[in-house]
């Protein structure tokens, strides 16, 4: 069995879906009940894939919201306690989605592997980032030239280089994609120049710099709400790949010319009989879900019962290529842009 850890995107989302699925002592709560509320299995589902396999999972909700993230142990004991259920429950492999993975990584809940009378056993859970950093290449590769970009000339900015996901991006954007440079952009600059030095090649620019000269821009760290973006300094076309989370990009790029994708989404070949990924505002919900998990239901289809995504930086092209092959064997696809976009010659 696999299964999915997420959460709502906001405090008042939560409280609107908690009282949908009969939680109104959760729902009626304020902030401070939620942070004492336990994880919640609601929903369980069975997925038959496109080579006829059936497997199946469930979906547990953290009730972790992300007003929550300033309050640092109520934002660990949220994830830690979902993974205590999800192993409690005899789960074999189980995703970390949007802030439950942020918060594992840079909390390095490695450290916490003991929930009360329950030891983590690390290899049933997966952050999903492996197949997220594969979609997004493949949004890269299949998008780019149906806006007029020519990726053998482009220039591509990773803005949040150094991360998990855009480390992994740059490896496959440098080794299988052609891309003409590599923009590298990060908060820190000894991570970027040794990741530079890994690569071959690729150039360390501020945010501010690299803007100016990219033809597509993949963003896979959060974007500060501060951030002031002068738009008349974007290359047109442009492909902007949403690569973080939350997904705002859309709020601070807009015009002709400009095509803002939302990164790492995967749509399934068929109707799936779930309502979970209403819960992460999905636009087509019975099909559509974040790569990171679809990452476990494809291991689950592969009877790969490992963390196969684990640790900073360990993601290789030879698991992207796993990943990737399964992912298109099993009947998911990268969501692209609206098929109302025409295809341009490059």
């Amino acid at each position: 069995m696999f299964g999915l850890i997420g959460h709502s995107t906001s405090f008042e989302d939560a409280k609107r879906k908690a009282l949908g699925l009969g939680y109104d002592h959760i729902a009626e709560g304020d902030l401070d009940v939620w942070c004492t509320a336990p994880p919640q299995l609601v929903e369980h589902v069975k997925v038959v894939s496109a080579i006829g396999k059936t497997i199946e999972g469930a979906y547990i909700d953290s009730c972790f919201v992300p007003e929550m993230l300033s309050r640092f142990k109520t934002a660990r004991r949220k994830v830690l306690n979902a993974m205590e259920l999800a192993q409690k429950k005899g789960i074999s492999i189980t995703a970390l989605g949007g802030f439950t993975s942020i918060i594992f990584e840079n909390f390095n809940l490695l450290q916490n592997q003991q929930v009360r009378n329950t030891t983590l056993d690390w290899q049933r859970f997966t952050t999903g980032n492996t197949h997220t950093a594969w979609v997004i290449c493949r949004q890269l590769e299949q998008n780019a030239p149906r806006i007029g970009i020519d990726l053998s000339k482009s220039k591509v900015a990773v803005v949040g280089a150094t991360g998990d996901i855009g480390s992994a991006v740059c490896r496959w954007l440098s080794n299988r994609t052609g891309v003409s440079e590599l923009l590298l952009v990060a908060r820190q600059t000894k991570p970027l120049i040794e990741l530079q030095s890994q690569l071959g090649g690729g150039r360390i620019l501020s945010l501010d710099e690299a803007l100016p000269e990219a033809d597509i821009v993949i963003w896979v760290a959060s974007m500060p709400k501060t951030l002031e973006i002068d738009p008349s300094k974007i290359k047109r076309p442009c492909l902007m790949i949403d690569g973080g989370y939350p997904k705002n990009l859309g709020e601070k790029f807009s015009g002709p010319g400009i095509h803002v994708l939302k990164g790492g989404i995967v749509q399934f070949f068929k109707d799936i009989g779930w309502s979970m990924m209403e819960l992460a505002e999905m636009e087509n919900p019975k099909r559509e879900m974040f790569a990171c998990f679809a990452e476990a239901m494809l291991l689950e289809f592969e009877n790969c019962h490992t963390n196969f995504s684990w640790g900073r930086n360990n993601i290789t092209l030879e698991k992207m290529d796993f990943i990737g092959k399964a992912s298109e064997r099993h009947g998911f696809s990268a969501v692209g842009l609206k098929s109302n976009i025409q295809t341009l010659t490059v």
